[in-house]
């Protein structure tokens, strides 16, 4: 064999290898990625989502039927739309090669170009997400028969009726469909179609499978009036919270939310979710309601931040959304219609007090080389004018908390014959206080005798560091604002991530 024709073959024979590796096998209608056709599946189709998962998750289980089902849409629609997952335990390197911190983590390519999917999880906005992503913001119905199908494949569609499509009120419904990812948006100009639905010209009717079934928009036609409009009826009177309604509770426009803790297990929905329903439908717009099941592990953490155990449910709490989350706790925790009502008229009017979270003060809570700080005795001990008092607030599932916990320890017995320093904690995701936010875990805080100015510290958190904090009276823990920086762990926990 001459050496070009050696060359040759063996040109030829990595081109073989390439494309059988290159091939892409399909899975529940979802192509199936690895490290070795990712790069082909993104140059061979235009649009494509891709979805990194971990077997093990259970959010991407509860994902994988809804994905196949849109996958499945989105085929038999003619889309040329595709899904494709990775396995990101097994393709490690692929996963971090694109910045994949969690599961599942979902990207959209279009035309190689990468987007971050913010959609939800059921089939029906995943598929409505990327139709706004790759097509017009909203359909045309040029008929009675295409507008009734739209209106009936969908569980919330927004349709505008525009006689000139041209007009500026148009334009701005379109600039709305355009801005909003999660529902599915028809424009229609055709006089059949707005005699089927009785609609004047310039009307906007949102249509949906609950509640009223349909709303008239019936305000002055501006791009945010339009945006609030859907976000108020787009969603049930009562919202269930669970992965796929999150975003849309929190990232809507009513920032006031009465939420009830209800045990599906203890038949709790039916027997309180009637009771509510007038109060709720009295404050639409203002206050969101929204229930939360107890009964689920994923809700653990949020039963946690409101103080709230499983075995109290049945039990409702009003919040504000604000730079501070704001939380009240209701007198009377009778779930009835009157008492719900009662409690939401009161807050609506600032009537009621803010709620904030305590413990109880436990027996020991003196004994220890460590002082334990709760709601009710902080104040008393924290600004105590005879002594420096340094607390650690942490919370209990925090790593960098677990991992200073001995040393706090050590340092607590290194003073615990001292009777002008008190080394104290407090458990911050169970006690709140009015006049101190804390967002990073662990926040450590030196509060002076004589003057309590409070001071945190910003340095290595070892016994050195933070007995040389005590010692200098706070100065040492004062690190020019670069070296916070450098000391600072990326990772730390914040209580805004809850």
């Amino acid at each position: 064999m001459s050496k070009m024709n050696a060359i040759t073959a063996i040109i030829l024979a990595v081109y073989c290898l390439s494309y059988a590796f290159a091939k892409i096998e399909v899975d529940d209608g979802v192509l199936v990625i690895n490290t070795e056709n990712f790069e082909s599946a993104i140059k061979d189709n235009d649009y494509i989502l891709i979805e990194f998962y971990a077997p093990w998750c259970g959010h991407c289980k509860a994902l994988a039927p809804e994905y196949a089902k849109a996958a499945k849409k989105l085929a038999e629609s003619g889309s040329n739309i595709k899904l494709a997952k990775v396995d990101a335990i097994v393709e490690t390197e692929l996963a971090e090669k694109h910045s994949v911190r969690g599961y599942p983590t979902l990207k959209f390519y279009r035309r190689g170009f990468v987007i971050e999917y913010n959609g939800g999880r059921m089939a029906d906005d995943i598929v409505n997400w990327l139709l706004k992503k790759t097509g017009p913001a909203a359909k045309d119905l040029t008929s009675v028969e295409k507008a009734k199908a739209f209106i009936d494949e969908h569980e919330v569609a927004i349709v505008g009726f525009f006689k000139d499509l041209e007009s500026e009120e148009a334009k701005l419904f379109l600039e709305v469909a355009n801005a909003v990812d999660d529902y599915s948006f028809g424009i229609s100009n055709t006089e059949e179609v707005l005699k089927e639905y009785e609609v004047e010209d310039h009307a906007i009717v949102l249509f949906k499978k609950f509640d009223e079934g349909k709303n008239k928009y019936d305000g002055e036609l501006t791009f945010e009036n339009v945006k609030n409009f859907i976000n108020i009826y787009s969603l049930p009177i009562i919202v269930d919270f669970n992965q796929d309604t999150a975003q849309k509770i929190f990232g809507g426009s009513v920032k006031s939310h009465l939420l009830a803790f209800l045990s599906k297990e203890a038949g709790h929905f039916e027997k309180y979710v009637d009771e509510i329903k007038k109060p709720a439908q009295e404050f639409r717009g203002k206050v969101l309601f929204v229930t939360i099941n107890a009964d689920e592990p994923d809700h653990e953490r949020i039963l946690e931040f409101f103080g709230i155990k499983k075995d109290d449910a049945p039990a409702i709490r009003l919040i504000k959304l604000d730079e501070d989350m704001e939380k009240y706790k209701p007198e009377n925790p009778e779930i009835s219609g009157k008492n719900v009502l009662e409690f939401v008229t009161a807050f609506t009017k600032g009537e009621l007090k803010r709620h904030f979270l305590t413990q109880e003060l436990p027996e020991d809570w003196n004994l220890n080389p460590v002082t334990v700080l709760v709601g009710i005795n902080f104040h008393k001990i924290a600004f105590n004018k005879e002594k420096d008092v340094l607390v650690e607030f942490y919370a209990p599932w925090c790593g960098h908390c677990k991992q200073l916990a001995p040393i706090y320890e050590e340092l607590g017995k290194k003073y615990k014959d001292n009777q002008s320093v008190v080394i104290a904690k407090m458990d911050a995701t169970a006690n709140e206080l009015e006049d101190l936010k804390i967002v990073n875990y662990p926040t450590i805080m030196l509060f002076k005798k004589e003057t309590n100015e409070a001071i945190e510290y910003n340095k290595e958190r070892t016994l050195e560091g933070l007995s040389k904090f005590i010692e200098s009276g706070g100065v040492y823990g004062q690190a020019p604002k670069e070296a916070q920086e450098e000391d600072e762990d990326d990772d730390v926990p914040r209580k805004d991530e809850l």
